[in-house]
């Protein structure tokens, strides 16, 4: 498998659907879906039945994965979305860098 141009801790913007336009930053990243679960967006809600182990009934909130594709980098440098290349660093490793501005990502 190739490097991940996403990966978790990264500022993201939502491109389309219900939360586009919406930021935030990767909470986990399913490889195996090509999903990714961004912290404050695309959050659904589901009623929980009280139950023995549960007793307190009510509305749970929580992120729900949205595609990959939906979502685009935040460029380090004027905060709009980026798409992301690969280059070689001076140390000879593998380094990801922002399509938009030639900046440097962190991470």
């Amino acid at each position: 498998m190739s490097a991940a141009k996403i990966k978790k801790g990264d500022k993201v913007v939502v491109l389309s659907g219900k939360d586009k336009g919406r930021t935030g930053e990767i909470a986990k990243v399913l490889t195996k879906d090509a999903k990714v679960i961004v912290s404050g967006v695309n959050v659904a809600a589901r009623h929980k039945k009280a139950t023995q182990a549960n007793p307190q009934s009510g509305i749970e909130r929580k992120e729900a994965p949205l595609h990959i594709s939906k979502v685009a980098l935040v460029d380090p440098k004027d905060g709009k979305a980026t798409r992301v290349r690969f280059e070689t660093g001076k140390d000879g490793k593998k380094v990801r860098v922002s399509a938009r501005t030639g900046e440097k990502i962190d991470g």
